[in-house]
């Protein structure tokens, strides 16, 4: 299984940190997303681009089905790695209208750029 990132959502978190020359970052916790190290925030404090999974975002679907889909994919406990923006499948996703593609085993996360679904 894997979960999949849509480019369209993915392309400004990663504009925002090439401009901020700062890297993203993939985190589980209440859901699943990319968002850049230093990023613009909201009034309420939050981060203001985050690119969710598909399925995995706490505002648009409903508790139970990001949660278990989450852990299914991920595991149960929350995580952050980072990852430089300008890397090649970034930059591929940056300049493209793909997709990024997410899997994982219990030692390895796998990113694949794909066309869009």
């Amino acid at each position: 299984m894997s979960l999949r990132f849509k480019g369209a959502d993915l392309r400004p978190v990663l504009t925002e940190a090439i401009a901020n020359q700062c890297r993203i970052v993939l985190v589980k916790d209440q859901g699943v997303y990319f968002l850049a190290e230093r990023g613009e925030r909201r009034p309420d404090g939050r981060q203001q681009l985050l690119a969710y999974a598909v399925g995995c975002n706490p505002d648009t679907d409903p508790f139970d089905d990001w949660w278990h889909l989450a852990g299914r994919e991920l595991g149960g406990d929350d995580f952050a790695e980072y990852f430089d923006p300008k890397d090649g499948l970034f930059t591929r996703l940056l300049h493209s209208a793909d997709d990024l593609v997410l899997s994982a085993t219990a030692t390895h996360l796998s990113l694949a750029v794909v066309p869009p679904a």
